[in-house]
């Protein structure tokens, strides 16, 4: 089910938690993942994950059984969930860790979508850290992160303008900028 989604050396903690995740979904919908697929360049290998999945949350109880790995795996999974809370909640806990690059494409992913709360709780996280790592990802994904770049700004046009009408002080921005490296050579 994930297979895609992360490096091959991590196919059997992967196996592990994706027997773990229920195969009910929300509102019962036939189809557990929606939209395409998202290509990233991870040093040397390619991921895809999906655009978002409808999976519903696991215990809590069963994350706490789980290695360092299979968590990070599974909050990666659910960064892509239908439901914003799941992601938020999941991104916090990737976060709080000392994450590795192949979680990266998940947390950037997040930060072109329409929830601020994801947005303020990424740049609270990242800001006082060395993002080298993620700039590295960025760098290497120019194409996509660009695109990714152009929804949040979209996403601030359409629903946070009002709130922030200086595009300059926007979290987005402030994020992408800051933590992402992003500058004008990603276009």
């Amino acid at each position: 089910m994930f297979y895609n989604s992360f490096p091959v050396k991590l196919n059997s903690d992967l196996k592990i938690v994706s027997e773990l995740i229920p195969s009910k979904t929300f509102n019962n919908v036939s189809s557990a993942f929606y939209g395409d697929m998202i290509e990233y360049n991870l040093k040397d290998e390619t991921v895809r994950i999906p655009y978002r999945m409808y999976f519903i949350d696991v215990d809590d109880t069963i994350y706490h059984q789980l290695t360092e790995t299979q968590k990070i795996i599974l909050c990666c999974i659910y960064t892509r969930s239908c439901e914003g809370f799941i992601r938020e909640k999941y991104l916090k806990k990737l976060l709080e860790i000392d994450f590795p690059y192949w979680a990266i494409p998940f947390i950037v992913k997040l930060c072109d979508e329409y929830v601020i709360e994801i947005l303020y709780t990424t740049y609270d996280y990242l800001k006082g850290r060395d993002n080298s790592d993620i700039i590295e990802f960025c760098l290497n994904n120019k194409a996509i992160v660009n695109r990714g770049y152009n929804r949040m700004i979209s996403y601030w046009n359409e629903f946070y303008r009002d709130k922030e009408y200086r595009f300059h002080n926007y979290i987005g921005r402030l994020l992408y900028r800051e933590c992402f490296g992003y500058n004008r050579s990603f276009s």
